[in-house]
């Protein structure tokens, strides 16, 4: 037997996903804050369900593909090891001095200073200077590079950061401080900017360097603990990371630069149902990811996720280039409250997975959106997880009680719906910014949604956007698991090369033959073989006089003189694509900034012919009481368990699986669509 396995960390569950000889098998275990007893907590589920033996089971993995929340928990929390940051003399200040404009607040006593990645005594200014062509105008001497690196260390700094001006023109002073930390401070994690982003803005190229070299600590420490635990129990295979741009890395290189491990989990559900659109023959398709922290909504075109050249990262703009994922504070463990003008409010906080919400009955007080289902009769206490977690009514109840019901003066009941229809509202407005204020019908899209949390809410979620079709995979709780066994190996090479039309295109051809060098380097070093390789050059294009850029990509092969004008066409179809038809302003001249090449794996991944246990379903029909959400009417719904013995249902009714359970509102339907996913066309509004 040969298994392929992937991991989802999420901020309640870990979620765990394997195929083994065309069959799926799924697991959900707590996470937990170590990360690595909530990975094994989710294999052992797993390795239970395949009915193998310990040894067995680790020595049969061929492929271990990890999505995790250690990056996204440090960045969101701001939780970093103490950085120090090595600047050129005269710009130990640019982090503060940032993108002048702090927040979208227009009350300038509402403003905020963007958050603090490095203290400012722990920033050290080196006395170098290197212009704009890349010529040295102040050498760095080796006294210098010491009395700067013992500086920053004598601030109690445990990692560094190294960020000077015009590094990316030459690179040579910052290698050189990186050759001084290898020969004398070895156990000194550091990033080189002109390694890691190369590229040319020198604010985000900063944010970008401070935040990879604060994370490098926490996440070396995780991993090696992960990979010690993972060898002893006899796993050979080795370890890749899902990456914020899409694909997967192996350890080795995402150690590098662990900041690309940022959403590595959401991102993995992307590529998942990317996948299921195809096999659908849904070419535009959105995604809610609804989790115990979150929900990450996304939108498939044409089967391709859209990327963003300059991602945002804790509210910080970056020059990292990320699947476009819109993240709200609202999943099954949001809390609810009343604020200080006794209004309702849900989220951003969260229950976490401990103590979770008050229903968990692990000292949790306060009510999260699951107990507020609970109370709502959507979910079965004695059937939460398969049975596996015992949920508590009472407790559900007496939380939204003190809460919410009794500060608003409402019943608990009314308490309850309020909590349902405001988290479904704000996660509509997810799936709003992603389509409508794009200038895209949500009717033209199918809403995949999936989490463990997703199924109650994305019939309502959908229909508040105006979307009318929505997929509920069957293995929606561990859907992003899933997805991640899809992705592609992955790796970008970028060099900011400033170009003209008028210029030689030899110039611009030679700039990305050395990045293709690189890429190449890279799919020896991984032993990718050839006929799974892939090579695609891209630009960051923009019209000059203007700040920011739109990707292209170039012309397949050699790039000559007469591609010229097939890459002026591109980058103003990119360019209304992106903005309107008609705003092109194709009088200007075209600056190309940014020469990019994408190296892509492709992955082979088994087939899967089933969810373990579909083909042996047997129909089960019960009642239940239950108020609707948005009508507040109380109803007796049908319940159906195993489903895919019935095949098709009308609403109002309840699909109830192992681990998810889906609601399907008045005047939709519900069938089961080839692969056995569930297919629920809305009703018209």
């Amino acid at each position: 037997m040969t298994l392929h396995v992937g991991i989802d960390v999420g901020g309640t569950f870990t979620d765990a996903v394997a195929i083994a000889d065309g069959r799926a098998i799924r697991g959900k275990a707590f996470s937990t804050k170590d990360v690595t007893t909530g990975i094994l907590g989710a294999l052992a589920v797993l390795r239970e369900r395949a009915g193998m033996a310990e040894d067995e089971f680790f020595a049969a993995v061929d492929r271990f593909v990890l999505g995790n929340t250690i990056v996204t928990n440090a960045v969101d929390e701001q939780k970093y090891a103490a950085v120090g940051l090595l600047s050129t003399q005269g710009f130990r200040d640019t982090l503060r001095i940032a993108r002048s404009a702090r927040t979208d607040e227009r009350d300038p006593h509402e403003m905020a200073a963007p958050p603090d990645i490095v203290q400012r005594r722990r920033i050290v200014e080196v006395p170098e200077r290197i212009d704009a062509h890349g010529a040295v105008l102040v050498p760095l001497t080796e006294d210098a590079i010491a009395a700067a690196v013992d500086g920053v260390l004598a601030t109690g700094a445990e990692t560094i950061a190294v960020c000077l001006l015009w590094s990316f023109r030459n690179a040579a002073h910052e290698r050189a401080i990186g050759e001084y930390l290898d020969k004398h401070h070895p156990d000194v994690p550091y990033t080189l900017s002109s390694s890691l982003t190369p590229v040319y803005r020198e604010y985000e190229r900063m944010v970008t360097t401070s935040l990879d070299a604060a994370v490098k600590p926490i996440v070396a420490s995780h991993f090696e603990h992960l990979a010690h635990e993972l060898r002893h129990k006899g796993l050979r295979a080795r370890v890749q990371i899902m990456q914020v741009h899409g694909g997967f890395l192996s350890v080795e290189e995402t150690g590098k630069a662990p900041i690309s491990m940022f959403n590595s989990g959401p991102v993995g559900g992307v590529t998942g149902a990317r996948l299921l659109g195809k096999q659908l023959g849904r070419r535009r398709v959105l995604t809610a990811d609804m989790g115990g922290t979150s929900l990450d909504a996304a939108a498939i075109l044409d089967d391709e996720f859209r990327l963003l050249p300059r991602a945002e990262i804790g509210g910080l703009p970056t020059s990292l280039t990320a699947v476009d994922i819109e993240t709200i504070g609202a999943g099954g463990g949001s809390l609810a409250w009343v604020d200080g003008r006794n209004l309702l409010r849900v989220g951003p906080h969260s229950a976490g997975s401990t103590p979770g919400p008050a229903c968990y009955g692990k000292g949790g007080r306060q009510p999260a959106v699951t107990d507020a289902a609970l109370v709502l009769g959507l979910i079965n206490p004695d059937y939460y997880l398969g049975g596996a977690v015992p949920l508590y009514p009472g407790q559900a109840r007496a939380a939204l009680r003190e809460h919410v019901a009794e500060p608003l003066g409402i019943t608990e009941d009314a308490a309850a719906e309020g909590v349902y229809r405001l988290a479904t509202s704000q996660m509509s407005n997810a799936l709003r910014k992603i389509t409508v204020n794009r200038g895209h019908d949500p009717r033209e899209f199918t809403l995949v949604g999936f989490g463990g949390a997703c199924g109650l809410f994305a019939a309502s979620i959908a229909a508040e956007a105006g979307v009318r079709e929505v997929v509920i995979p069957r293995n929606a709780a561990v859907f992003s698991a899933y997805g991640l066994m899809h992705a592609d190996s992955v790796f970008s090479a970028v060099q900011t090369s400033p170009w003209t039309m008028d210029q030689p295109a030899a110039a611009l051809d030679k700039e990305f033959a050395v990045l293709e060098e690189r890429a190449q380097a890279w799919f020896e070093a991984e032993g990718i073989p050839e006929d799974r390789r892939e090579l695609h050059r891209e630009a960051d294009m923009k019209f000059l006089g203007q700040i920011f850029e739109v990707t292209t990509r170039l012309p397949a092969g050699t790039f000559g003189e007469a591609d010229k004008e097939v890459l002026r066409a591109r980058f103003i179809a990119d360019y209304e694509e992106e903005f309107g038809a008609g705003t092109a302003w194709t009088e200007a001249e075209i600056l190309l900034v940014n020469s990019r090449v994408r190296a892509i794996g492709r992955s082979e991944v088994q087939t899967v012919e089933q969810v373990s246990g579909a083909g042996e379903e047997q129909h089960e029909l019960s009642r239940r009481s239950v108020i609707e959400p948005f009508t507040g009417e109380r109803a007796e719904l049908d319940v159906h368990r195993g489903f895919g013995a019935l095949g098709r249902a009308n609403g109002p009714c309840l699909l109830e699986e192992p681990d998810t359970t889906v609601y399907v509102p008045t005047g939709a339907a519900v069938e089961l669509t080839g692969s056995g996913d569930f297919l629920l066309r809305l009703a018209d509004r």
